[in-house]
Parts: structure tokens; C-alpha cells; sequence
């Protein structure tokens, strides 16, 4: 797979997990932590498939 896929699906992974883990903790998906850790996974996410494609 190419830079750019692998960099996308991590975005969207990563984005994914981190909107969805402050419910573990009982927070809404609406709340201003899932906003955040939305941001952190996408980040996260893209870092991670940055360095696999390399």
C-alpha cells in the first residue's frame, strides 16, 4: 500500500478509537473529551501509519 493509504486509514482508525474512549470512562460522544482524544487518535493514527509505510 501506498504512503497516503496507509496514512489515511490510520487517520480514520486512530480518529475512531480516540472519539470512542472516553465513554469507557463514562463520558458522552458528544462531550468535550471525546472531541479532544478525536484529535489525539487522528494524530496518533497518522504517526503510526507514517512510519509502517516507511
Amino acid at each position: 500500500m501506498s504512503m497516503k493509504t496507509n496514512v489515511m486509514i490510520g487517520m480514520v482508525v486512530g480518529s475512531t478509537l480516540g472519539s470512542y474512549l472516553p465513554t469507557l470512562w463514562g463520558a458522552s460522544l458528544f462531550s468535550y473529551w471525546s472531541v479532544i482524544m478525536t484529535a489525539v487518535g487522528g494524530f496518533a493514527g497518522i504517526y503510526i501509519g507514517y512510519k509502517l509505510s516507511q
